[in-house]
């Protein structure tokens, strides 16, 4: 039976189903009625289809303002009786096709039945009733998920799939009311944002705008305000810049923007495409106009400033936050701020940003309890942990809820057995958390110096603390003033955080002291501790193993920090490699970069293995994130804020440097290496201690204040090297007054001398210098500037990547530069669609950045079947398909089922550059193995049966239809043309270089080393030609050429095949050649005689080839004419069509359509149709259905009979333009199918 009417149909998938039926007071105004019975009518909005006038254009203009649910569906059907003046809609639909659907199966399931009813009211009652069961019946089908978001949603998102034509795995994620700028005019219509495009729709009095940008294509996203624009988001792309205004949230709207783009360029960057998270929390109550997808995208911008903040592991998700205050004791004071509530941690920040930072892992929490509520503190709360601190919480909204949510984390948290990982964070000199693996040197690599228990500097300290004096005595005074803090601040994780913590770091931290506080501030020793003998584990599983970053590091081992003592030794190098060594197993996507083993042996020298292994975790993937990668992205991600803030703060440098292009050169060497590489030793690592505490703000702001202390200096410069100089020298002179360790020769101080004594920078002023200067930056808009910079460095790096790229192929191609560029674009696209549409594709598995660009973007044979669909000067219809696959399995050399950019343009070239020659070898290699797939010659092998297996029949005097003059006319043709390709010349000294030259190069292909086509390959590949001619203006002229060829090469096959049987030992110089004209002494009387008339005959063939001209044609008509009149008892056409639906309905002769005179139309040739030359039908029905495997054809003799025809001389010589086939790919790719009338017409067909 017909279906059940649906509310809201969906062209791409189930329709979320409605309410219920709707109640309609005016069912005249902006609709129109086409159908009528006593109880329904099937309406039309005005402005849907043709015609509609002025009040139409209203009505659609109406429509898109107000976002009416009328776009996705013009069409409804109303409910209503005699007497009632109200209406009720009870179906809606998207088409014509799917309205009247509806309407025929209420007539024919409810009218007869209301018709019973006597009472008005009772009929309405009835029809409601049915709808509401239709709706809940739809509603048991449906998928769980998509109940999550709330119709008006689900409406938006069927409005994009239809109007932008995107597939039901294209997410929306929310969309806006706004305006977009075209010109000075503004557009009222509505973004919507999905996770791989955004998309703009305006249709205002018969004017429509539509707009699809990639977010892989986005350049730069900026908000700003100008005269000509109000507050706006601008948003450009490599080709132009889009302008929208009008918001009714602009800073809503903008967030979702940058996070889509960023989205797309971690996609870009390492491939990451985009994964909803499944496991979000339902809302208490009901969101309105919320999707499950914007709840996600929040959710994940709160998890990663939550874990930013509090430098929390990549893996912790906020549960929540709440207003609240803390009481501080060592200032007596309640502190206003926020707790965050997460699976393992309770977390807390002050208003006021330095006041306090608070961290409780859960781990160490004891007790969780209520305390008495007063009318001073209010709701509080109470926790205690292990370290017998304890915290106070109040002004808690919702504590019993919060109470709950903490206890249901707290019996998750796995209770951490004690083990001698466990710090004892009282003791300065406390054992390392390795020590008991350290004792154990088989755990790491039987043979290797065991590690020490605790940082290489304890080893190797060479001189007494007592010989120090006031430096010793200032180190002391350190250290007891961070046992002061401690005592009155807390020690270990659960320490409270506060101005007074940065003022000592700021001072410097007591060495002592510095493993413990790198690992605390930096969030590397939460990881630790959740991951008991992770560290271990690696070491054992990664050593012995070899590949290229165990490579590199082993070049690198000695020349980290060579100065120190500490390096000098197998002690130092064997646990640099070790923890270098584990990252790599770790994290295969960075391995290794430069620099790591500076910084690496850095932290070794205050922590012990385990612990440099967890502060390079937090610095690879947190604190410095992607500085480390092939491509170094963080690190030029930072540079250009660099550069931005130079512009901000020092204007007057800012255009300089720009100039000597010194920022882009110091700024890696100084970021890479938190200036370890640049600074003495001790120097820098006072630099560390702050950006453990400060993270990268910190970096920046040192940065600024030395370009500003050597500001007059660098405006002075003159060229790059002298301002190098110049910073090169102050940085060497930056001292550390204070260090208890020997100075440590530093290797760049070497090549700075001058004639005056370099002046010395204290560290310390220079750090209170960058605070009291530019101490302003804050986090947060830093993040907000790498968003901005990433988007600019990751989309220059693609764009180094596609020059590179085409420079790599441009050689061997015939295509230009501007060609290459412009396929690179459009294959890249394919690639990443394939990411974020594909279903587990290969080409989307994770790509591997270490690789050559050229191999980076890999795509799989039905991507390259629709870029070859709409890219190939080739058309063959319903043929292309089987066609761009088989060209896939030729350029496919290596079988991973994937080509690469220089595979497919390879392919591409072929098709479009090059003479006939180089056209048709591509062409014949297609119907070869390879390419040529043995289920592909089914259709071949269906017509066996028209083809003669034993060719010595009663009638074998006629078995020669070919006549000697066309004959010999084509061997004439063949030979000249193959002597212009083999070129002669005397062996004098250009043949010795010519030969040399071809070693060098690789041999090229040439058409002798072709292999011969057998009788199957043969028909498929004139199969291909037929389809290929079909809707070419000259078709008719191209049918005849072909048939007339094909007709030629099947005799050929026939004859060469006699010839070759015969056990002659000449046959195989006959066979290399095939420039005679083979003729057996079966099919003559005198195989001698025949030989010679065809030698004497050349050369008159081929004067007939010159005098003939266009008579040449016809000539070949009344040959084949002649061919096709031989009695029944000889043979039958030459070349025959022969069809699947045919042999179906009668297998007799009389079903062929015969090709020798050019009777042949194109709309008689269908897709699966083959050409067979054949015997009489006696020797068919006789021989049975096998293929011929004795007959056989070259190349040559293909090339041959291909030049004999002009018509075809000039197909495959006509120039395509693939650039303007690339600009129609891009137009086709969105097809936006709203009209009516093609509905109409689809119907009434």
């Amino acid at each position: 039976r017909p279906l059940p009417p649906r509310r809201l149909p969906a062209p791409a998938g189930p329709s979320p189903a409605p309410p219920g039926p709707a109640e309609v007071l005016l069912a005249g105004a902006l609709w129109v009625t086409e159908r009528a019975n006593p109880f329904f009518l099937l309406q039309r909005r005005r402005g849907h289809g043709k015609g509609g006038g002025l009040t139409g254009l209203l009505v659609g203009t109406l429509d898109v303002v107000l976002d009416s649910s009328a776009r996705v569906a013009p069409y409804r059907i109303l409910h209503q009786t005699q007497d009632s003046q109200v209406y009720w809609a009870v179906a809606c639909g998207s088409s014509r096709k799917e309205i009247t659907k509806h309407w025929e199966w209420l007539e024919n399931n409810l009218l007869q039945t209301l018709s019973i009813f006597d009472n008005e009211e009772d009929i309405t009652t009835f029809v409601k009733g049915k709808i509401h069961g239709i709706i809940a019946e739809e509603n048991k089908n449906e998928q769980p998920q998509s109940e999550e978001d709330p119709g008006k949603f689900k409406e938006a998102e069927l409005k994009m799939r239809k109007q932008f034509g995107m597939p039901e795995v294209e997410k929306l994620v929310n969309y806006y009311s706004c305006s977009y700028w075209k010109g000075r005019v503004p557009r009222q219509g509505w973004l919507y944002l999905t996770v791989n495009h955004l998309c703009f729709y305006s249709f205002l009095l018969g004017k429509e705008v539509t707009l699809v940008i990639q977010w892989v294509d986005v350049t730069q996203l900026e908000k700003n305000a100008t005269l000509l624009f109000p507050e706006c988001i601008k948003v450009s792309t490599r080709d132009s810049e889009l302008y929208f205004s009008m918001f009714l949230n602009i800073n809503e709207t903008f967030k979702l923007m940058e996070q889509l783009a960023n989205i797309a360029m971690r996609q870009l960057l390492d491939n990451e495409s985009f994964l909803q998270d499944k496991s979000l929390p339902k809302p208490r109550k009901p969101l309105k106009n919320i999707s499950a997808l914007k709840r996600d995208l929040d959710a994940r911008a709160k998890n990663e400033c939550y874990r930013a903040t509090f430098r929390l592991p990549k893996d912790e998700c906020l549960d929540g936050h709440t207003d609240c205050t803390l009481w501080t004791p060592f200032n007596k004071m309640h502190i206003p701020g926020q707790m965050f509530v997460s699976n393992n941690y309770i977390c807390f920040a002050s208003k006021a940003e330095e006041a306090c930072h608070l961290i409780i892992p859960l781990r160490e929490v004891t007790i969780v309890e209520k305390a008495d509520s007063s009318s001073v503190l209010p709701s509080p709360l109470s926790i205690s942990t292990k370290s017998k601190m304890t915290f106070f919480f109040a002004n808690l909204k919702d504590r019993d809820f919060l109470v709950q949510r903490i206890s249901d984390f707290l019996q998750r948290t796995p209770s951490k057995k004690p083990c001698s990982s466990d710090r004892e964070w009282n003791s300065p000199l406390a054992v390392s958390p390795t020590s008991a693996l350290s004792n154990q040197p088989g755990n790491f690599c039987a043979g290797e110096v065991p590690t020490a228990s605790q940082g290489l500097l304890k080893l190797f300290r060479r001189n007494s603390e007592e010989l120090l004096g006031s430096k010793g005595a200032k180190e002391k005074m350190k250290e007891e003033s961070w046992n002061i803090h401690f005592f009155e601040y807390g020690r270990g994780m659960c320490m409270y955080r506060t101005a007074k913590t940065r003022e000592l770091v700021q001072k410097g931290i007591p060495e002592n002291l510095r493993g413990e506080l790198w690992l605390l501030f930096s969030g590397a020793w939460n990881e630790m501790v959740t991951h008991p003998g992770y560290y271990a584990d690696l070491v054992e599983k990664s050593m012995g193993k070899y590949n290229l970053a165990t490579e590199e590091i082993e070049r690198d081992l000695h020349r980290s920090m060579p100065e120190h003592p500490a390096f000098q030794n197998e002690l130092g190098i064997a646990a640099l490699r070790r923890v270098l060594t584990a990252y790599a197993f770790r994290n295969p996507t960075i391995g290794y970069c430069q620099a790591m083993n500076i910084v690496t042996s850095v932290l070794l020298l205050y922590c012990n293995e385990e612990e440099a292994f967890w502060l390079l975790v937090a610095l690879c993937e947190r604190m410095l994130p992607d500085y480390y990668n092939t491509r170094v992205v963080g690190a030029l991600v930072d540079q250009g804020i660099f550069e931005e803030l130079t512009r901000e703060y020092l204007p007057q440098l800012s255009e300089k440097m720009q100039d000597l292009g010194v920022i882009s050169t110091i700024s890696l060497s100084w970021f890479l290496t938190l200036f370890l590489s640049v600074m003495p030793f001790e120097s820098a690592v006072v630099i560390v201690d702050c950006f453990f505490y400060e993270g990268i703000k910190f970096i920046l702001q040192v940065s600024l204040a030395i370009l500003d202390a050597n500001m007059e200096k660098l405006l002075q410069c003159c060229d790059e090297g002298e301002a190098m100089t110049i910073l090169g020298r102050y940085l060497d002179n930056v001292v550390n007054r204070q260090s208890v360790s020997p100075p440590i020769p530093h290797l760049h101080a070497l090549l700075t001398s001058g004639d005056d004594p370099p002046l010395e920078i204290d560290i310390f002023e220079l750090i209170k210098t960058s605070y009291e200067k530019f101490s302003n930056l804050k986090a947060d808009d830093i993040e907000q500037m790498r968003f901005k910079q990433r988007l600019k460095v990751i989309q220059s790096l693609e764009d180094t990547a596609k020059k590179s790229v085409v420079r790599a192929v441009s050689g061997d191609i015939g295509f230009s530069i501007e060609e290459l560029e412009e396929l690179y674009v459009v294959f890249k696209a394919k690639y990443l669609m394939s990411c974020y549409w594909g279903n587990n594709r290969a080409a989307a598995a994770r790509r591997d950045q270490s690789l050559p660009y050229l191999e980076q973007y890999r795509i799989d044979m039905e991507q390259f079947k629709e870029l070859f669909i709409s890219l190939t000067p080739w058309s063959c219809g319903a043929h292309t398909p089987v066609l761009a696959g088989r060209l896939f399995r030729l350029l496919d050399e290596n079988r991973d089922s994937l080509i690469n950019f220089k595979e497919f343009v390879t392919g591409m070239s072929g098709m479009y550059h090059g003479d006939l020659t180089e056209k048709l070898k591509v062409l014949y290699k297609l119907h070869l193995p390879p390419a040529l797939n043995p289920e592909e010659t089914e259709s071949a092998l269906e017509a066996t049966s028209y083809f003669t297996e034993d060719v010595t029949t009663e009638g074998n005097a006629t078995l020669l239809p070919l006549p000697l003059s066309l004959a010999n006319h084509l061997t004439v043709v063949a030979c000249s043309y193959l002597a212009e390709e083999k070129g002669t010349s005397p062996q004098d000294y250009r043949y010795y270089l010519r030969m040399w030259a071809k070693e060098k190069e690789s041999k090229k292909e040439t058409i002798k080393d072709l292999p011969k086509m057998s009788q199957e390959q043969f028909i498929e590949l004139c199969k291909t030609l037929y389809n290929m001619f079909s809707e070419d203006p000259v078709e008719q002229e191209l049918y005849h050429a072909i048939a007339t060829v094909a007709s030629l090469l099947l005799r050929i096959g026939e004859v060469g095949k006699k010839f070759s049987n015969k056990p002659m030992r000449k046959s195989e110089d006959y066979k290399a050649n095939s420039t005679q004209d083979p003729v057996s002494e079966e099919e003559s009387p005198t195989s001698e005689q025949s030989q010679n008339s065809a030698v004497e005959q050349q050369p008159q063939a081929d004067h007939e080839d010159k005098t003939c001209g266009d008579a040449q044609p016809e000539k070949t008509q009344q040959e084949n004419q002649t061919l096709g009149d031989v009695s029944g008892e000889g043979q039958g056409s030459p070349l025959q069509l022969l069809s699947d639906d045919e042999t179906k309905d009668d297998m007799s002769m009389s079903s062929y359509s015969m090709v020798s005179t050019g009777s042949l139309q194109c709309e008689d040739i269908a897709d699966d149709t083959v050409l067979v030359g054949c015997e009489g039908s006696s020797s068919a029905a006789r021989y049975g259905s096998t293929i011929d495997t004795d007959w056989s054809i070259s190349f040559e003799q293909i090339l041959a009979s291909m030049l004999t025809e002009t018509a075809l001389v000039n197909y495959f010589e006509k120039k395509v333009d693939i650039l303007q086939k690339i600009k129609d790919q891009k137009k086709v790719e969105r097809q936006f199918s709203s009209s009516s009338d093609y509905e109409l017409s689809s119907v009434s067909g």
